[in-house]
């Protein structure tokens, strides 16, 4: 049994796409973060670093085993069912690459914007300026890379681009009024998302969220 401990942020997004998308049976245990949930004793169990996504795999070769950080996690998966992560060459290490770069780069700057810029009550413009012009730079990284391949690793779709959508969505609707200036004309990142929207796995994995308060 594969269960989730997560959230609806764009971290928290990227697990059940992938999981979604192997075809999965999984149980989702929701992790509230805007009631610091990350912080009780039974989550730092199994993410040490109090942060989501985290996952526990009940049927593991040596028994249940428990993983947090995103990249992990879906290298993990991808490796265990061999789909979406080729399992040597050129081609995984270019999935490899752009995973880490997602998780390394795009989703911290993004994070740091969505701080100061949309959700801080107090704006701090030289951060918002800071993080706006490292965000622009990610994304020109971004379209080249997409105008020179279909997907993030090359023809394939990978962990990569399953890492990198749930924050493009982010970039494209909560920080749309930050970013419409640097996206506009982006016509790689645009077929690349149309692309991702619409496979039902994605729309799938994006749409999981808890229940109504009073409903278990």
């Amino acid at each position: 049994m594969l269960v989730l401990h997560s959230w609806t942020t764009p971290n928290g997004r990227k697990v059940p796409i992938l999981l979604e998308e192997l075809g999965l049976a999984y149980e989702v245990h929701f992790v509230d973060i805007s009631k610091n949930e990350q912080f009780e004793p039974d989550f730092l169990a199994i993410s040490p670093n109090n942060k989501i996504p985290a996952l526990v795999d009940y049927g593991a070769e040596d028994g249940p085993l428990s993983i947090f950080e995103s990249g992990a996690i879906l290298t993990y998966l991808a490796d265990k069912y061999g789909r979406f992560l080729a399992p040597r060459g050129h081609a995984r290490w270019k999935a490899m690459e752009w995973l880490n770069w997602q998780v390394g780069s795009l989703g911290p700057m993004l994070g740091q914007l969505g701080f100061f810029a949309v959700r801080s009550k107090e704006k701090a413009p030289l951060a918002i300026d800071r993080f706006t012009e490292e965000a622009g730079r990610l994304l020109g990284v971004l379209e080249r890379r997409l105008g020179e391949t279909r997907y993030l690793a090359g023809d394939d779709y990978t962990i990569a681009d399953i890492a990198a959508y749930p924050w493009m969505v982010t970039a494209t609707t909560v920080q749309k009024d930050v970013l419409a200036d640097i996206l506009a004309g982006k016509k790689a990142i645009a077929r690349w998302m149309a692309e991702l929207a619409a496979r039902p796995a994605v729309q799938r994995g994006m749409a999981i969220k808890p229940p109504p308060r009073g409903i278990s």
